[in-house]
């Protein structure tokens, strides 16, 4: 039960339902989210160890960075199906099709990436 409260408060979060449809489309760094949705290093680390806290995500590193993905091999076939819903239900949504414009254009730009990117 513990598990299914922290899936649907992890859910319940605009930003969090963001980033996770992000992550939908492909795995990506803090660094990528953050251009991504136009949010701070610490807002997108925040929402997304609670995406992963909540079972949604997993996480591998590769060399400095630290990518993060959809976890369905790991995640319960009823999260799977929750999941898939999120992604139909704002596949229209136009807040969601500016995001995946900016991760066509999102880069890995390295350890210091939040003071590279308020910078720009």
């Amino acid at each position: 039960m513990e598990q299914v409260i922290r899936t649907f408060k992890a859910l319940s979060d605009e930003t969090r339902l963001r980033i996770l449809h992000v992550l939908i489309e492909r795995e990506c760094c803090v660094c990528e989210v953050m251009q991504a949705l136009e949010i701070s290093q610490t807002r997108a680390s925040r929402n997304l160890k609670a995406l992963y806290d909540a079972g949604l995500l997993k996480m591998r590193r590769d060399g400095r960075w630290v990518l993060y993905s959809v976890d369905q091999d790991r995640m319960n076939p009823y999260f799977t199906t929750l999941v898939k819903a999120v992604r139909n239900i704002l596949e229209n949504n136009p807040k969601i099709a500016q995001d995946r414009e900016r991760l066509k254009k999102a880069q890995r730009v390295g350890v210091r990436c939040a003071a590279q990117l308020t910078d720009n």
